[in-house]
Parts: structure tokens; C-alpha cells; sequence
């Protein structure tokens, strides 16, 4: 099987799983799901996940419900991830990540000087586009195919000159998101104001593994009003997993929005859980 049709059969699994984890589905179950013999998805699973499809069910089943369930009763859901046994120094890529804003001129130009480099890549969670300037990556995003993604660099660089062309940069990021050996590091060159900086700042701040709020993120800036001012900044977020808006959910407990829709934040936060147990 070719490695694109092993991600997406990785990522259709995934998401069966999800949905259904409240009914306990069997192997033979998912592997009909996603159109394998019940041995060659097993083998397929585990090693894109990183864990057998038993393993993941149960991880989702148990850790994803305790933290859906308790977020309702507690002020903290960084408590809960204490309680269902989550390390706070899990290898995360976070610490791996670096900000550096656009420069005034950058700004206001719409990226007249820039070069920006972009490419396609497949991931366990679907297309990513990857796009970057000298300095660092500036967007990544979900896309359906390859002329699809690039409409936000457009629009917030609408004066650079866009090349397709994949960097070293670009595959550190894609090894990033695939834990795929040691992990490098990665700066990013963004183009956005000082408080939406300081937003996807903060979102770099929550561990894989965990959950946060729009009420607490407003209270870790010192500006506990302004959940709905995060809300914008977060869905402002132009660089999609690595800067980790996914883990951002309602005070209720429900997931909330997301750009690229509930069952694509479902699996990434659900699959998150199950590394934070490696």
C-alpha cells in the first residue's frame, strides 16, 4: 500500500475510532471500516499511531471522556490532566517553537520583499500545506488538494512572491508533526498584531495532553475579560497544529470551533492523548 493511501487509511481509522469509542467497536469492526483484513490493519495502525488500535481505543475511551466530563465540574482543566495521570514534561514539540513577528515594514507592505516558499506534504492527519519566508515557516494549513491553501498567504502577503518549492524547514515541520526522530527546531514568521502574537504565544504554553479555555488563556495574559478578543486572536491562528488552538475548548467541556471542522480537533486532541501516555 502506498504511503499516501497508509496515512489516510491511519487517519479514516482514527476518526471511525473517535465516533465510535462509545460503543467499544472490535478490530474486525474498524479494520472493515477502513477495508483491511483484520492483521493488515493491525500492523498499518500500529505503526502510524504508534500504538495498537486496542491501546488507542482505550486511551480515547477513558482519558478523552474523563476530561470532557470533569471540565464541566472543575475550574482547571490542567488539574484534570493530573488526575488521569498525564506528564507535564511529556516531548513535546512546543518547547521547539519560536516566534518572531513581522518587522513594521513587513507589515504594512503586504510582504513586498518577502520570497515565500510552499509545498504539500501528507500527514497522519490529512494534506498540509507548508509555506515560509528566510526568516521562518508563516503558514500551514489543511488542504483538500494542491491548489487549495494558499488563499490566507494571499491575503496577508499579497504582495510576495509565492514559489512553489519544499525547504529543509518544511520537512522539519512535517517530522515534527510525525514524530519522526530527534525533533528539530522550528521558527515562525508571522504577521499579526501584538495581542494575537501573545495569544498564539500562550497556546504554545499547553502541554500535549492537556486542555485549556478561552477564560483561562485570557487569565494567563493578565486580561481575564477578554476571553471572546482570544477567541478572534485563536481563530486568527495561521499556523494550523503547531501552534496548538486545538487544545483550546469550551469552560462547558465541549470542543468548540475549529477551522478545519470538530471531527479534524477530535482526532488530533484525541491522538495527542494517547502520546502524552508514551
Amino acid at each position: 500500500m502506498e504511503v499516501n493511501k497508509q496515512y489516510e487509511t491511519a487517519r479514516e481509522a482514527i476518526a471511525y475510532i473517535v465516533a465510535n469509542h462509545y460503543r467499544q467497536p472490535s478490530l474486525s469492526e474498524i479494520a472493515s471500516a477502513v477495508g483491511l483484513s483484520d492483521s493488515h490493519f493491525q500492523r498499518l495502525f500500529t505503526e502510524w499511531v504508534g500504538s495498537s488500535p486496542k491501546q488507542f481505543l482505550r486511551y480515547v475511551t477513558l482519558n478523552y471522556a474523563k476530561y470532557v466530563i470533569k471540565a464541566k465540574l472543575e475550574n482547571t482543566l490542567f488539574d484534570v490532566a493530573d488526575e488521569v495521570g498525564l506528564s507535564s514534561s511529556s516531548r513535546l514539540h512546543d518547547m521547539f517553537v519560536s516566534i518572531e513577528g513581522m518587522t513594521p515594514n513587513e507589515y504594512v507592505n503586504g510582504g513586498a520583499t518577502l520570497v515565500i516558499s510552499y509545498s504539500y506534504w501528507d500527514t497522519l492527519f490529512g494534506k498540509m500545506v507548508v509555506a515560509s519566508t528566510a526568516k521562518g515557516i508563516c503558514h500551514i494549513a489543511f488542504v483538500v488538494d494542491e491548489n487549495d491553501g494558499l488563499d490566507r498567504v494571499r491575503k496577508d502577503f499579497k504582495n510576495a512572491t509565492l514559489i512553489e518549492e519544499p525547504k529543509e524547514m518544511h520537512q522539519a515541520v512535517i517530522a515534527i508533526l510525525n514524530r519522526q526522530g530527534d525533533l528539530p527546531q522550528v521558527k515562525l514568521h508571522l504577521k499579526g498584531t501584538p495581542f494575537q502574537l501573545k495569544v498564539w504565544e500562550a497556546l504554545l504554553q499547553i502541554p500535549e495532553g492537556r486542555l485549556s479555555t478561552y477564560g483561562l488563556l485570557a487569565e494567563q495574559l493578565e486580561n481575564p475579560g477578554a476571553s471572546r478578543a482570544v477567541g478572534t486572536a485563536i481563530g486568527k491562528n495561521p499556523i494550523a497544529v503547531l501552534i496548538p488552538c486545538h487544545r483550546v475548548i469550551q469552560q462547558t467541556g465541549l470542543l468548540g470551533g475549529y477551522m478545519w471542522g470538530p471531527e479534524k480537533k477530535r482526532l488530533i486532541v484525541s491522538w495527542e492523548l494517547t502520546k502524552a501516555q508514551d
